[in-house]
């Protein structure tokens, strides 16, 4: 089952030169969940060839402009390219009050349903679920309430080998798939095993947003696969993340060592910043597997 991020924005506060505000499109099993639609997203959407109708859920870490001022403008062409189907959005509840003021001033009606779930950011909670995935949130640290996200695949159901598979009725292809073995009428035993294999194991993706190093959050991305930690400024200027309620390189890679995460993805760059190696290296220093979010690449998770 496909599950893959790729990053639409990789910048802090304002966009630079090459760099947009922060942005993700999460793909799990052909199902596009946006994480974050700051300024330029829709942008980003078409020069990635990324069908933006394909977006039937959003979330929205926390109000700062940064990582949400896109958004108003994307569900608005989403009604004039004529979207019909619901969109789910889960955010601050203060957003649907900033969606709803614009909306009614532009005097505008959308042509689909605009389901909004409120985000309690005091407390880690699971705010939804479906077939392929459960996602939970993340409480962070920062100057004003602010979530991130845990999405967790779910247990998939083993894989039949096609070869055996061809010898036996369809009508036993699920309880084999479900680990059962299947009795025969005339008493002969199939054996899960030895028509199926094993599913592949369920992965993890966490998204920590702006926040400084808390160790409140820690058992939340506890052993995760894939961790995308922001990483807004090089430890030399550790007052400065402090007094923003950020993160240095070198303190995510130390929250990726700690936690025992697999692989380290940093973003949220700081403006001051033309190239990023230097980032890339102190986060290294700490955790060796650790990549930088570049804008259009997509990540296996």
């Amino acid at each position: 089952m496909k599950f893959e991020v790729t990053i639409l924005g990789s910048s802090s506060a304002t966009p630079v030169f090459n760099r947009n505000p922060t942005a993700q499109l999460l793909n799990c099993n052909e199902k596009f969940y946006l994480i974050d639609c700051g300024e330029g997203t829709q942008q980003q959407l078409i020069r990635f060839n990324l069908k933006s109708a394909r977006i039937d859920y959003i979330f929205i870490s926390h109000l700062h402009g940064d990582h949400y001022f896109g958004l108003i403008g994307l569900l608005s062409s989403l009604h004039l390219n004529g979207r019909i189907k619901p969109m789910q959005i889960f955010g601050p509840a203060a957003l649907l009050e900033i969606l709803e003021i614009q909306f009614k001033h532009s005097d505008t009606t959308l042509r689909y349903p605009l389901e909004f779930f409120p985000i309690d950011p005091t407390a880690s909670t699971q705010i939804f679920e479906n077939s392929d995935l459960i996602v939970k949130t993340i409480i962070l640290n920062h100057r004003i309430p602010c979530t991130g996200f845990i999405f967790e695949q779910k247990q998939r159901q083993r894989k039949l080998i096609k070869d055996k598979a061809e010898e036996v009725p369809m009508a036993y292809y699920t309880v084999l798939k479900k680990g059962l073995n299947v009795e025969l009428p005339n008493g002969d035993i199939l054996l899960s095993e030895d028509y199926t294999t094993p599913a592949d194991p369920p992965r993890s993706y966490a998204y920590c947003s702006d926040t400084l190093l808390d160790e409140r959050y820690f058992p939340m991305i506890k052993n995760c696969d894939t961790l995308y930690h922001e990483a807004t400024f090089m430890h030399e200027l550790l007052d400065r993340a402090n007094e923003t309620h950020h993160t240095t390189a070198l303190q995510a890679g130390e929250v990726a060592k700690i936690n025992h995460v697999k692989k380290l993805i940093i973003g949220h760059f700081s403006s001051r910043y033309k190239t990023l190696q230097m980032l890339l290296e102190e986060a290294q220093s700490v955790f060796e597997n650790t990549e930088l979010a570049i804008e259009g690449k997509t990540y296996p998770l």
